[in-house]
């Protein structure tokens, strides 16, 4: 069953971030805030943890060095070993380069791909605010509407500046 929200359409940024504060403050639960552009210290109103993206580009960078170096080392040393020029087998300055290329390979393709499936942004999926201008000029917030109904939501979002009050589904 999905939760019911009530999503509240506020003018300005600042307006939309003193809503989210006032309703944490009140206990309201909030779903998310819609913004067009990043709003400075909205995790912070919202209660979000840090995000765990950078642990999980900060693996795949490692497995792509791994993967650079341990391809590299294994087919100087047992696959094509070469002597040029009295050069070492495992001659380290040479792997570099392709080391580094892949690390930032690795790490770019896999913190995008995280991103993209923990965020359910695979091709086909429906918007989860479609219609209420979420990608256009609205800064919105998202409540979900407790026990007692929406009257008094409705009302909190009102005397907080929204200049209107929507009901949507709670599907994400």
């Amino acid at each position: 069953m999905a939760t019911e929200l009530l999503v509240g359409a506020f003018a300005t940024p600042e307006a939309l971030l003193a809503a989210a504060r006032a309703a944490r403050a009140e206990g309201l639960k909030v779903r998310d805030a819609y913004t067009p552009f990043p709003v400075h210290g909205m995790d912070e109103a919202l209660g979000l943890p840090p995000s765990w993206l950078s642990k999980a580009c900060l693996a795949f960078a490692l497995t792509g060095l791994s993967i650079a170096l341990g391809f590299q080392y294994w087919v100087s040393l047992f696959d094509w070993p070469m002597n040029i020029g009295g050069k070492a087998f495992s001659a380290s300055p040479a792997l570099l380069p392709i080391a580094f290329e892949l690390t930032v390979l690795f790490a770019g393709l896999g913190t995008v791909g995280t991103l993209l499936v923990s965020r359910g942004l695979l091709p086909g999926a429906k918007p989860s605010r479609g219609g209420l201008g979420a990608t256009d000029a609205a800064f919105l917030l998202a409540l979900e509407v407790p026990a007692g109904g929406p009257a008094a939501l409705k009302a909190f979002l009102t005397e907080h500046g929204a200049s209107r009050v929507v009901e949507a589904g709670g599907a994400r």
